[in-house]
C-alpha cells in the first residue's frame, strides 16, 4: 500500500484586472494586496511601468512595454487613470498617480503583502477612467 503525502497548499494563481488602452498597449491592475505584489514584483519586466494612486490605498498597475518600444507621456496617462479608478480615490476629480519602471520597485523585508519601494518616480495628474472599449 501506497502511502500519500501531503501536497503544499499552493497559492491561488493571482487575479488580476487586464485591459487594452488603445491602439495595443496592455494594462494589468492587482485585486487585493496578495495580488498587488505578486503583479509587481513577479509579473513586471524591468522596463514596465508602475503605477499607484498617491496616499490612498489601490490597486498596483503595471503597462506593459513591449520590447523596443516606448509609450508617449498620453498613455502613461491611460495607465495612470487606470490606477486612480482601482483606487479608493475613483470618485475623485483630478488625482495625483505615482509611476516608475517596475525596475525602481522593491519590497521592504518583512513587509506585509502590498507594500512597496519605489524610486524615481514621476507624478501624473489624472481623472480616475478606465479606458473606452471599442468594436
Amino acid at each position: 500500500m501506497t502511502q500519500q503525502i501531503p501536497s503544499e497548499r499552493r497559492p491561488a494563481p493571482p487575479r488580476v484586472f487586464e485591459y487594452t488602452v488603445p491602439p495595443d498597449w496592455i494594462v494589468l491592475a492587482g485585486r487585493n494586496d496578495a495580488d498587488n505584489d505578486h503583479l509587481s514584483l513577479r509579473m513586471a519586466a524591468p522596463n514596465d511601468w508602475w503605477f499607484h494612486v498617491r496616499g490612498l490605498p489601490g490597486s498596483h498597475v503595471i503597462l506593459r512595454v513591449p520590447s523596443g518600444q516606448e509609450p508617449d507621456r498620453n498613455i502613461l496617462k491611460m495607465a495612470a487613470a487606470i490606477a486612480a479608478y482601482h483606487s479608493k480615490a475613483r470618485q475623485g476629480g483630478v488625482v495625483p498617480v505615482s509611476a516608475t519602471r517596475a525596475r525602481y520597485v522593491t519590497k521592504p523585508r518583512g513587509a506585509k503583502p502590498g507594500t512597496v519601494q519605489i524610486r524615481k518616480e514621476i507624478v501624473l495628474k489624472v481623472r480616475p477612467a478606465l479606458p473606452v472599449e471599442t468594436t
